[in-house]
């Protein structure tokens, strides 16, 4: 009986400790934590690229916006322009579109592998025959 007894009090003294059995009939309150203390901001959006159109009277014009998955900052011909393979379109294959950018609008920084473009301007085939746009209006966001 002594040991059960000891046992007994033993277990009494843990709960004490752990809380156990407690319903909140203690005099002091329980802190809650405030739901806007604990609570983390919402992420703003990520702006996407600004959206290339095209301009009246361009016969074939086509616009496209998507993710950078190839660039060919060396054009052989060496005329100076870009071309950049965009994942998105279905222009020159199912699902991709490449886009040729003139020199003239080439931006200070080519734009790298997985940065957002956009792109506007005629049909044209490329140097394979490959159908592309010839950009008349080219937009880049970093990705």
């Amino acid at each position: 009986m002594k040991i059960f007894a000891v046992v007994l009090v033993v277990g009494a003294i843990v709960a004490a400790a752990v809380g156990i059995g407690d319903r909140g009939t203690s005099a002091e309150p329980r802190p809650t934590p405030s739901p806007t203390a604990t609570a983390t901001p919402a992420p703003r959006p990520v702006r996407d690229v600004r959206r290339s159109r095209c301009v009246a009277g361009v016969p074939i014009c086509r616009a496209v916006r998507g993710t950078v998955i190839y660039v060919e900052r060396v054009d052989p011909d060496g005329d100076g322009d870009l071309h950049v393979v965009v994942a998105a379109g279905s222009v020159t294959l199912p699902g991709m579109t490449a886009v040729d950018v003139a020199v003239d609008l080439r931006p200070k920084r080519d734009p790298e592998i997985g940065d957002r473009v956009s792109a506007a301007g005629p049909v044209q085939p490329g140097s394979h025959e490959q159908a592309q746009i010839h950009a008349l209006e080219f937009h880049v966001r970093r990705g």
